[in-house]
């Protein structure tokens, strides 16, 4: 994690109890979306640890003051979210921010979020109804559950949270689909078309390195996001990426799902960090397959199931294959 002197865990400590087995949503926010944040509070009613990154200048000093402002002022953030402040003059560390905000949720379960998000059903009623199976394979960390994410093809239509759907029959009747649909790699592999037809969670079978769901995981034991990833682009397929080649199954909860509330980016530099990240994520991908073949060779898992999605996914990388029997020599 990055440097430590300039976080400062539970900053404003929730209130409310919580169970451990409940589902903690971790996000990030910038002073921009400070109001978003009390929106989902208010909306979700359960944890949140929202990790909150101010500059160390006078507008961070503004941002503290509105933070302070919003907290005195609603019942629902006092209640449910924990804020860890992250004074820090780097923008854009998405990773490191997630990273605080996961190291310190409170319960046995987080929800990997970003806070424009909707939550426009009850995720946490759907866990506890899981078949047994897949709720064995959650609670042992062998399971992500993936929540589909959905946008307005109207931006505008996405600005008004209170006419968001709230039932699966009634998202089918909207002007809606799947998030970033431009980008069909980020989201695709949930496979919508098998998503209004299902009653019962399917597993994701249809995987690719830019696969970038919301899922629900087990917070103990999981992999860390990595932070080398500083700025847009290929940051939250990362952590993906490193979850699915530990060994984790995504399997997607066929009755609810989340809505983008629409809000603009800045696109000159959404496009430079890209580029970069890029770059990054080709040299990534070698190395974190290298490095998991490797322990699952020593912890003896190199034969077991738990090594499937590290073999199928890393041969697509020229030369992994002649390398793993090297090492297995």
């Amino acid at each position: 994690m990055g440097s430590t002197k300039n976080v400062h865990p539970y900053f404003f400590r929730s209130k409310g109890f919580h169970s451990s087995d409940d589902i903690t949503i971790s996000t990030l926010v910038t002073p921009n979306r400070f109001q978003v944040l009390n929106r989902l509070a208010t909306n979700y009613q359960g944890p949140i640890s929202a990790a909150i990154r101010i500059s160390d200048d006078d507008s961070g000093e503004e941002a503290l003051t509105e933070l302070y402002r919003l907290v005195e002022n609603s019942p629902d953030m006092q209640k449910h979210v924990d804020v860890h402040l992250i004074i820090d003059d780097y923008d854009r560390q998405f990773n490191m921010w997630r990273n605080v905000a996961k190291l310190f949720a409170k319960t046995d379960y987080i929800m990997m979020l970003d806070v424009d998000f909707h939550v426009c059903t009850d995720i946490r009623s759907s866990l506890r109804e899981l078949l047994p199976d897949l709720r064995k394979k959650l609670e042992s960390g062998q399971a992500a559950i993936v929540v589909p994410a959905f946008e307005y093809l109207d931006q505008q239509d996405g600005e008004d949270w209170h006419r968001f759907p709230t039932h699966k029959d009634q998202l089918a009747q909207q002007p809606i689909d799947m998030f970033h649909r431009s980008w069909t790699r980020g989201h695709g592999s949930t496979n919508y078309t098998q998503w209004y037809q299902a009653t019962e969670p399917y597993k994701v079978t249809e995987y690719n390195y830019s696969y970038e769901p919301y899922v629900i995981m087990k917070k103990q034991g999981t992999p860390w996001c990595d932070e080398r990833f500083i700025g847009y682009g290929a940051n939250k397929a990362a952590c993906l990426y490193e979850i699915y080649l530990s060994g984790m199954e995504y399997w997607v909860l066929p009755h609810d799902f989340i809505i983008h509330q629409t809000h603009h980016y800045p696109e000159e530099t959404r496009t430079k960090e890209r580029w970069y990240n890029r770059k990054l994520y080709t040299n990534f991908r070698e190395e974190l397959c290298l490095r998991y073949a490797r322990k699952m060779m020593a912890d003896g898992d190199w034969e077991k199931p738990k090594a499937d999605n590290l073999k199928e996914e890393c041969a697509k990388i020229k030369g992994f294959t002649t390398t793993v029997q090297r090492i297995g020599e």
